[in-house]
């Protein structure tokens, strides 16, 4: 019996549409943590750890995320034969985000001040939400021009 009769296979439009939703969704928790953990503080603080979190989105999206999901779109975009619904991201990507959300949970509990912490969740948040946006340019160039051919 051929294993790959069981493998859910999809194009890359869904593949790239998944990994977008993913980065975007996982980005959404992370400021809603943020949010949620700021919401006890004065105005005045809120404005500054929203600020930090902001000002260090920016470079983590420019310098980090965006050149991971560049990647990831650079082998998404040439296959052109049906995929594994799980090969949105690599298997090294799979382990990152194992890494990552283990130490998202070791700091959750940890002794470190939540509104710290918010800095740190609105960066990465923000700067995930803002490359997975990347993901949907792609998806919707890829839809239409697929869509026009037809």
């Amino acid at each position: 019996m051929d294993p790959r009769k069981f493998t859910l296979s999809v194009d890359k439009r869904i593949l790239i549409l998944l990994a977008g939703l993913m980065w975007c969704g996982v980005g959404v928790m992370l400021v809603h943590y943020a949010v949620l953990w700021l919401s006890s503080c004065t105005g005045r603080e809120q404005f500054f750890y929203y600020t930090a979190g902001f000002l260090a989105a920016m470079p983590i999206h420019h310098f980090g995320f965006l050149k991971i999901a560049d990647k990831n779109l650079n082998r998404l975009l040439p296959l052109t034969e049906k995929q594994s619904l799980f090969s949105f991201m690599s298997g090294k990507s799979y382990l990152i985000v194992i890494i990552m959300i283990s130490m998202g949970i070791a700091l959750r509990h940890s002794s470190i001040p939540k509104r710290y912490l918010s800095i740190l969740y609105n960066g990465i948040g923000l700067a995930l939400f803002l490359s997975g946006i990347r993901y949907f340019r792609f998806f919707f160039k890829l839809l239409f021009a697929r869509g026009s051919h037809e």
